[in-house]
């Protein structure tokens, strides 16, 4: 028979998020969770001693005494099963890690438990698009392209306009989807790519070189700007490298200021728990509301017929 707390524990195996604030570093926010887990585990109220049959010797007189010992036979508990003695029934709880983010980048941050560590591989190996917020900052470089490395160059940035960085976007785009279709290793004239591209399945075969999908400007107030970008095979450092790239293309230079992931495949920041919330009755309440919304999607999918998607469209257009 199960105990309260294999069977909480039963809840707690599969993928949920978690917001990683900015300046920890992933190995510690999966610390705590697994400290906040096992304590909740362990708390669940225990089941009682098992019982024993002992015969117990019974208190007699002074009289008595020369006619031997008196026994009785009693029901005591095993203390041998005492938590005391055994310990936590929950010593130690291997919670799996997605795609990292490093220390000083922030955002959502996928997370397994028990047997959702299989999922979350065959997560991991889908062609799951991410998105980040990207902030930047013009007229300055540094070694790591973050504004807390090293200056090794300052610039002028009076010249650059919205026109102009959009421009660029454009040309960066156009760039990674031919990329994107050339990683892909399927014939942009068949019908596989046509179906592929309308589910939104075309991507690149296996690992690749780091591939933007989507790239955009959300904000625009010298020397500040702010981009979202929707990637495949990425890493933050990466993508601050893009933000001083950038910079170049408009004969000026540009650091990345700040690092944030907004969505990693289904997960969005709406899904993801904050520092107060990551106690085990909290990581139950976001694998259930999960799978519940898979369910539906499912379901969803099933009645209605496919829409083109906007990679169908690309296809399309290359093929023209």
């Amino acid at each position: 028979m199960a105990t309260p707390a294999i069977r909480m524990f039963r809840k707690i195996e599969g993928l949920f998020c978690v917001y990683k604030p900015a300046g920890i570093h992933w190995k510690l926010v999966r610390g705590s969770i697994e400290t906040s887990l096992l304590k909740g585990l362990n708390a669940t109220p225990s089941q009682p001693l098992p019982t024993e049959v002992r015969f117990l010797a019974l208190p007699v007189s002074e009289a008595e005494a020369p006619k031997g010992l008196i026994l009785s036979a009693a029901s005591v508990p095993v203390l041998s099963k005492h938590p005391l003695v055994t310990g936590p029934e929950f010593q130690n709880l291997k919670v799996g890690v997605g795609h990292r983010l490093d220390a000083s980048s922030s955002g959502v941050l996928v997370l397994a438990v028990g047997n959702g560590n299989k999922a979350l591989n065959n997560f991991d190996n889908a062609r799951v698009t991410r998105d980040y917020t990207l902030e930047g900052e013009f007229g300055t470089a540094t070694d790591d392209f973050s504004h807390t490395g090293r200056i090794v160059e300052r610039s002028t940035y009076g010249h650059i306009t919205k026109d102009k960085l959009e421009r660029v976007l454009a040309m960066l785009q156009g760039a990674n989807q031919k990329a994107l279709l050339l990683y892909s290793n399927v014939d942009m004239r068949s019908q596989e790519a046509y179906e592929m591209a309308v589910q939104g399945l075309l991507g690149p075969d296996g690992k690749s070189l780091p591939i933007l999908t989507g790239l955009r400007c959300i904000h625009f107030e010298p020397p500040n700007f702010t981009l979202e970008v929707q990637c495949i095979n990425e890493t933050q450092k990466y993508l601050r490298k893009v933000v001083h790239e950038i910079g170049l293309e408009l004969r000026s230079t540009a650091v990345c200021r700040g690092v944030r992931r907004t969505r990693d495949g289904p997960f969005t920041l709406q899904d993801a728990l904050t520092r107060d919330h990551w106690a085990a009755s909290d990581v139950i309440q976001a694998i259930g509301k999960k799978r519940s919304s898979k369910k539906k999607s499912k379901t969803q999918t099933k009645d209605s017929p496919l829409q083109p998607s906007e990679e169908s469209t690309t296809v399309n257009q290359i093929n023209q």
